[in-house]
């Protein structure tokens, strides 16, 4: 993008934005080097976390790395957890059962509702419409009290395991999501009439961030950023994956590419997220949500306290360190996180723990789109901008 370099006079100003700033909502930093209050250069810099996910995952086992998935970003752990399991299972060679195929869908699907209502509280939050914060995350905490009741935990899920998940449904685990889908368009109908006509809103997003479908593509942008710019991608539809292609559902699209566009992409999603969750309450198959293979899956505790077997299995997956051993061979798997495409590409030596792993994190790559959007733009439209691509900086360390 050509810019106009002209200055009001003297030196142009370097400005830190972060990695303190509370509208970063974690450490990362954007150097802007500014005429006034325009944007002449951003430099987007990362890796203040060194959490260093992707090399613990060649020192724990398979299963263990599922913690490590949590903590990548923390707005939507159980898909994370979703999706690295999947390339496990494809490395292995095995497909889970149908009910735990469409238990992992439900999961996702509300997470994404869950990771967008935080993304739409904080965005609008920084924008100084508190009230939106309010209300999202008061839809939101519905949503952890069934993942608390479902995982055991708010937060930090760790749920699902390779070739199953950690438990099947508790009872009244549907009546209850049933009454947050029967509820939630109302809530979404509030929290439209705050933003989407609001003019403030509309001037601080409208026009603000714009990368057109060309360079989204180019710039490797996935998810709601994508679509936001014109172009229908969606891997739910275009690569299906645990039973997607047996349910109905939209695929939000856009054309301006712009910060407004964004808000209108993920507030639809929400809505789409609720059809999906709906078609699976409705035909949840009934069985097993393992896979019954003695090398991969736990036992269940009664069998690994009760009986010989049980513990031998117990002892041989955990004890010994041998745990899940994919053949040897690599593998990319990805599936369609709430900010876009989620990869995990592995190598197996054929031992308990993988030789490689590397991770495909949407924010990483949307990251470094930054200084196209912002640049020629006005100081205060770092904020927005930074909000409409929702980046997590959990995804952004090596």
């Amino acid at each position: 993008m050509q810019q106009d370099t002209t200055r009001v006079g003297g030196e142009p100003m370097i400005l830190n934005f972060g990695p303190q700033h509370p509208a970063t909502h974690g450490t990362l930093r954007i150097v802007l080097e500014l005429d006034g209050e325009t944007v002449l250069k951003a430099t987007p810099h990362l890796g203040y976390l060194h959490t260093g996910f992707e090399k613990l995952g060649e020192h724990l086992d398979y299963n263990q790395f599922i913690v490590v998935t949590d903590r990548m970003n923390y707005l939507s752990p159980l898909s994370n957890n979703f999706g690295y399991v999947l390339a496990v299972e494809k490395l292995l060679g095995i497909r889970v059962t149908k009910r735990c195929e469409y238990i992992r869908v439900i999961l996702a699907e509300l997470s994404r509702i869950a990771d967008h209502l935080v993304w739409l509280g904080t965005g609008a939050l920084d924008l100084g419409a508190f009230t939106v914060f309010l209300y999202s995350f008061r839809e939101r905490e519905k949503l952890y009290n069934i993942f608390q009741n479902m995982t055991g935990q708010r937060l930090t899920t760790s749920y699902t395991r390779v070739g199953g998940v950690l438990r099947d449904l508790y009872d009244g685990f549907e009546d209850e999501v049933k009454k947050f889908i029967k509820e939630f368009p109302d809530a979404l109908k509030e929290l439209h009439t705050l933003l989407t006509r609001n003019r403030i809103w509309m001037d601080r997003t409208k026009g603000v961030g714009v990368i057109s479908a060309e360079d989204a593509i180019s710039y490797s942008l996935t998810g709601p950023c994508l679509r936001a710019s014109g172009v229908e991608h969606d891997l739910r539809t275009a690569e299906p994956y645990s039973s997607y292609e047996e349910f109905d559902f939209d695929v939000p699209v856009a054309s301006h590419g712009d910060a407004y566009d964004r808000y209108l992409v993920r507030m639809e999603e929400m809505v789409q997220s609720q059809r999906i969750v709906l078609q699976v309450l409705d035909n949840l198959p009934s069985g097993p949500v393992n896979i019954e293979d003695n090398k991969i899956i736990l036992p269940d505790k009664k069998d690994a306290h009760g009986h010989i077997e049980g513990l031998i299995h117990h002892f041989k997956i955990i004890m010994t360190g041998h745990g899940v051993q994919p053949p040897v061979g690599e593998i990319y798997c990805a599936t369609e996180s709430p900010n876009g495409e989620l990869g995990f590409y592995i190598v197996s030596d054929g031992s308990g723990t993988a030789y490689r792993i590397r991770i495909r994190p949407p924010s990483f790559l949307h990251f470094q789109a930054l200084p196209h959007m912002l640049e020629g733009g006005m100081l205060s439209d770092t904020v927005a901008v930074l909000g409409s691509l929702n980046i997590v900086a959990g995804e952004l360390d090596r």
